[in-house]
């Protein structure tokens, strides 16, 4: 998930270099920097009680609208805004802006401090600029589901919610099907082999795991019965069939789906993986993941990839069942009761909303699959605050790749529905687009569109007992 673009704080800890890839206020510590910017009016910057930083940009002619901006998963450097083409728009039309690094001293998966850090951020920030007329909260990747946690928990202190390509299906979820995936590729293309899968005990091991899977997968590449069980771990992995640089392959065109799910393969999404396994492990105490009682004919069965991974099977002579049978058979991956609880506790969203709203999601997001939008969505209706969330969607391939008029647009999208209170037709995918476009930026591609379901095969919460 994208890090920073500010300078990178030494660190003696092991980081992995990944694909772009709690709410008590703490107390700001005294004194924050401030300089002047011709440009942008002021940057500030302060240090909270736990070691997090946080900056702020202020234009000289604000709007009174401050935007709490949440990053993702990356190194805990503090930024305000998810790219500088956004902040430079946005300092124009008169917004402040303001982020913080989270917790430094922990992993990158900072779930723990994150979304307190926030809160205490803007308390920060609000003492050296005054109250806001309007607090909105921003969020990124990781930074979405911090960003749908404050949107939960924030009423009073912000007033409404952005989320980009957020990662807001929560981190259990996310290890369970990166599970379902990396155990199909140990399993069917290193057979008898012993690969680790969790319980990383380091970086080091995390990457070790996904350059052992990555040479298994370009190795299955060059025979039909390779292909059609890369498919099978890609269907697990909810992992679009349309890569960056190619036209989308036809509904139809089996082998060229394959071949692009390849090339997200080829281009290190296991990195982000086994990489984001380590760092999850880390917060949360241990493995929250688990396979065992994982039916994997009926996982499958579920995932919108099924025609394409049956129709591979077929033309390789292969027998799809009795690979599910065996990846059933052989899940014996449970997890750490506690860390289950961790995860739940500080890595999850959807529970309810309290603010309006607003995310917005690539159609091919190979690292967050916007199919985690629909788990989310089905989460927040059954809370009963559904008429708060409004979804919509960019038609395009990877994580995060939006542009600039997209991303202003929808924070417009949000404001009028602040404003108004009602949404009205400015989130449908027509009215961005055009609100887009309007902007005069980098373009636009909203278009409709309603995501499958995630392939997770866990639809109830496991009790710990019976991990």
């Amino acid at each position: 998930m994208p890090g920073s673009t500010r300078p990178r704080t030494p660190r003696t800890r092991p980081r992995l270099a990944l694909a772009a890839l709690a709410c008590a206020a703490l107390t700001a510590l005294p004194a924050p920097a401030a300089r002047a910017d011709a440009a942008a009016g002021r940057q500030l910057t302060g240090t909270l009680a736990d070691g997090a930083t946080w900056i702020a940009d202020v234009p000289g002619h604000w709007n009174g609208t401050l935007l709490l901006f949440s990053h993702g998963f990356g190194p805990t450097v503090a930024r305000d805004a998810p790219s500088d083409a956004v902040r430079t728009e946005l300092l124009a039309e008169g917004y402040a802006m303001a982020g913080s690094s989270y917790d430094p001293h922990g992993s990158m998966w900072a779930l723990n401090s994150a979304e307190r850090d926030q809160f205490a951020t803007l308390d920060a920030v609000t003492a050296q600029i005054g109250t806001p007329r309007r607090a909105l909260a921003v969020g990124q990747s990781m930074g979405g589901l911090v960003n749908a946690q404050i949107a939960r928990d924030g009423a009073g202190r912000v007033d409404g919610a952005l989320g980009l390509c957020g990662l807001v299906a929560g981190g259990t979820d996310l290890d369970n099907y990166q599970l379902d995936a990396e155990y199909a590729l140990a399993r069917l293309l290193l057979p008898g082999q012993d690969v680790r899968l969790v319980r990383f005990g380091s970086a080091d091991d995390a990457a070790a795991t996904a350059r052992r899977l990555t040479a298994a997968v370009t190795a299955a590449q060059s025979t039909p019965g390779g292909r059609a069980r890369i498919a099978l771990a890609a269907a697990f992995l909810n992992l679009p069939a349309w890569a960056p640089g190619k036209e989308r392959p036809a509904p139809a065109d089996w082998a060229g789906q394959e071949e692009q799910q390849y090339a997200w393969f080829a281009q290190g999404v296991l990195a982000f993986v086994e990489g984001g396994r380590y760092a999850v492990e880390q917060s949360v105490g241990g493995d929250n993941s688990w396979n065992r009682g994982v039916d994997y004919a009926r996982l499958l069965s579920a995932s919108v990839h099924a025609p394409q991974v049956r129709a591979l099977y077929r033309a390789a002579g292969l027998d799809l069942g009795a690979d599910l049978a065996a990846l059933t058979r052989g899940a014996s991956v449970t997890a750490d009761p506690a860390a289950v609880r961790a995860a739940e506790r500080t890595s999850s969203a959807g529970q309810g909303l309290a603010v309006p709203l607003l995310d917005v999601h690539t159609t091919a997001d190979n690292l967050v699959p916007v199919e985690q939008e629909r788990r989310f969505g089905d989460r927040v209706r059954t809370a009963g605050d559904g008429a708060l969330l409004r979804q919509a969607y960019v038609e395009r391939q990877g994580h995060c790749a939006f542009t600039a008029a997209e991303t202003v647009a929808a924070l417009h999208a949000l404001e009028h529905r602040v404003t108004t209170g009602h949404w009205d037709d400015a989130a449908t995918p027509g009215a961005l687009q055009r609100s887009a476009t309007a902007l005069g930026l980098d373009g636009a591609a909203y278009v409709p569109y309603r995501p499958a379901r995630l392939t997770v095969g866990r639809d109830r919460p496991v009790h710990p007992a019976h991990l």
